[in-house]
């Protein structure tokens, strides 16, 4: 059966794309952190455990995630873009990218924002277009 991220990369389910090639997928968590808060994926891996994948996926994963990261601190103004891989609320392998002022910007035990679909698509277009320039 399918994970929901799979289908999210399937188009199956709507989600706010910021990036994508062959192999990967990025998109705005629904329930961010921070404006910008990323989900990136492997597409065709369900394993929920990173360190499962095969050493081509998981390289891929990172390279794709640094350009994201790249694009994603030009659109959304932020000191840094942290990373966390936590792999415990979906069973498919995927990297958080959070836009940060501060360290306790990562705090996922804190409230989560909540953004209008017009804010969550601006931030998905913003993305996307500093991702095609790269």
């Amino acid at each position: 059966m399918a994970t929901i991220f799979t289908k999210i990369a399937k188009g199956e389910i709507p989600s706010y794309k910021c990036a994508e090639n062959e192999d990967f997928y990025a998109f705005l968590d629904i329930s961010p952190l921070a404006k910008g808060h990323t989900l990136v994926i492997p597409k065709h891996v369900e394993d929920d455990y990173i360190f499962h994948l095969d050493a081509a996926t998981y390289e891929g994963l990172w390279n794709f995630a640094r350009k994201v990261a790249v694009a994603l601190k030009a659109a959304v103004p932020c000191q840094r873009v942290g990373v966390a891989v936590l792999g415990m609320e979906v069973p498919h392998t995927h990297i958080h990218l959070v836009p940060l002022q501060t360290e306790g910007d990562m705090d996922f035990r804190k409230a989560k924002l909540q953004l209008s679909q017009e804010e969550m698509k601006e931030i998905a277009n913003k993305i996307y277009s500093e991702y095609e320039k790269l």
